[in-house]
């Protein structure tokens, strides 16, 4: 037993080593976690109507705008830089344990303000929905603040804790856990319950993402305690945490908006914006925001001891690989939008016009996905500068055009709802393109050759590749699979995605694009945690 222990630790702590192996890691987890979330929504689609789904997602509106100031506002962009440069300091426990209590400190302040606003700030976002609607979303948020947010935000800071270290296998796996226990409790009570029934197993599954990471403390060693002081570690924290919280109160602001817009729309709106913008952010999360996560700490690294040529190496490196991920994806979300949307949330109440609807906004997301996707690595190759002001003045900026086209296009337009979509991919471009020409300005210039070069190939490999996949699913929709069960809709894209994926390797290769080869030492490193499972199971049985 003793060894299995052992084992079992040395495989959810083990430290990467480099930010490859990191942000491998972290996207293998992050696409499991996604699975299962997936799988959530699609049993929610199944036990529910479009009606009661915008109840459900509405009532996360408020915790969530909550959780993102604390945890992305603060956390990811804040914490582990503050973190890095303190971790050799002989009073670091004390330093690191000043900026916790804040942060629990401003989240009782938070939900307890929320608490008692709740009644006058629901009808305020939720314009469009009548009174029953309105009172059932009060009660969940309720709950949600409740029992969900305390744990989910204690357990994202634990998280802070281990990327930190550079250990990212266990906070990658409780997500699993999180969307495991509202399945579960979905589909034993849904039937009894209604929708207390997934929010009794978010605020189940937030509990178990806490208290799994507790033992991440004991492996580190360190010591945690409440401490309400000025701090040096504390006053660097905030110098650094006010424009990227102010970042991120503009973008909830944007979200809440589009909330608000949608359920002018109509009854059900609110949920296909909803699912099509999470079906974009699969990917953007296992490519994207996993490589923006991994990065932090070695940018950091290198930032503070001054390795300038190695830190532009790697963001060029990076924004092609990202690349290289991210256009091929993007392209087959855009041709194969119908079918995914089918896959993913074609439950028994979810209707044809729910998914037409739904996969129309899914591609028109899927236009900026490269962009979306490289956002969170350039983002935080500020935040390794210690610099959170120039994010912040160009998020602010382009929030604001996204706000604008948004409006514009609803109240005035009279547009459908996709062009909320369209409002996003225009902003997310526009603020990438200015933080790279900011970024490649103060570092004296990237290798902008390089760049142009290798995402052409990569353009060009994406475009033949999705001209055929396309032909090819035309071909065997109707002809060879019938589409009117989830099971044929799943064999249809296993064999699309399949030719899909060798036929964009294959002009990958023949045009040299340098990432392909990478796979190859992506390989290498997934037999080596390979054997390390084995020895486990060994050791079970």
């Amino acid at each position: 037993m003793e060894r299995l222990f052992k084992k079992t630790k040395s495989i959810f702590m083990v430290r990467q080593a480099s930010i490859f192996s990191s942000a491998v890691t972290l996207s293998l987890m992050i696409f499991i976690s996604r699975f299962f979330g997936f799988l959530r929504y699609r049993i929610l689609s199944t036990f529910f109507t479009k009606d009661l789904l915008d109840i459900y997602f509405a009532s996360f509106r408020l915790p969530d705008i909550i959780f993102e100031i604390l945890i992305t506002g603060a956390l990811t962009s804040s914490f582990i830089p503050i973190y890095i440069k303190y971790s050799k300091n002989k009073d670091f426990d004390r330093q690191i344990s000043s900026i916790i209590s804040f942060i629990i400190g401003i989240l009782s302040l938070l939900i307890i303000i929320v608490l008692i606003l709740l009644p006058y700030l629901v009808p305020i976002i939720t314009p469009g929905f009548g009174k029953e609607k309105i009172n059932q979303i009060i009660y969940l948020t309720r709950l949600l603040l409740i029992g969900q947010l305390p744990f989910l935000v204690l357990g994202n800071i634990l998280t802070g804790i281990g990327q930190a270290n550079r250990i990212f296998l266990l906070s990658a796996v409780v997500p699993i856990i999180y969307n495991l226990s509202v399945i579960i409790i979905t589909v034993l009570f849904a039937s009894q319950l209604s929708l207390i029934a997934p929010i009794l197993g978010i605020i189940i599954g937030a509990i178990l993402f806490f208290i799994i990471q507790l033992p991440l403390l004991r492996v580190i060693k360190f010591k945690f305690r409440l401490v309400f002081s000025r701090t040096k570690a504390l006053i660097n924290f905030l110098k650094m945490v006010v424009p990227r919280t102010m970042t991120v109160i503009a973008s909830q602001i944007d979200a809440t908006i589009d909330l608000s817009l949608t359920t002018i729309l109509g009854s059900g709106s609110y949920t296909v914006f909803y699912l099509g913008q999470r079906l974009q952010l699969l990917p953007v999360s296992i490519i994207g925001i996993a490589f923006g996560q991994a990065s932090l700490p070695y940018l950091s690294e290198m930032y503070q001891q001054k390795r300038v040529d190695e830190f532009k190496r790697i963001i060029v490196d990076s924004i092609l690989k990202l690349f290289f991920f991210s256009f091929p994806i993007a392209a087959f979300f855009i041709f194969a939008r119908t079918p995914i949307v089918r896959l993913f949330f074609g439950g028994q109440k979810f209707d044809w016009q729910a998914t037409v609807e739904t996969a129309t906004i899914l591609s028109c997301f899927s236009i900026s996905l490269p962009f979306h996707s490289i956002f969170y690595f350039l983002v935080r190759c500020f935040y390794a500068s210690l610099d959170t002001k120039t994010p912040f003045y160009i998020s602010l900026f382009t929030i604001f055009v996204n706000i604008s086209i948004s409006v514009i296009s609803i109240l005035v337009l009279k547009l459908p709802i996709f062009a909320l979509a369209i409002a996003f991919s225009i902003a997310i471009t526009l603020n990438v393109t200015i933080l790279f020409f900011i970024i490649n300005s103060r570092l004296n210039g990237l290798d902008l050759k390089k760049i142009i070069t290798e995402s052409v190939k990569i353009i060009i490999a994406t475009f033949i590749s999705s001209v055929s996949a396309y032909y090819l699913m035309k071909l065997l929709d109707g002809l060879i699979f019938d589409l009117s069960r989830t099971i044929n809709v799943f064999f249809l894209l296993t064999v699309v995605t399949t030719f899909y994926i060798i036929i964009y390797l294959l002009f990958a290769w023949l045009f040299n694009i340098e990432e392909v080869y990478s796979l190859k030492r992506l390989l290498t490193r997934f037999s080596h945690h390979k054997k390390k499972t084995i020895e486990i199971n060994q050791l079970v049985e």
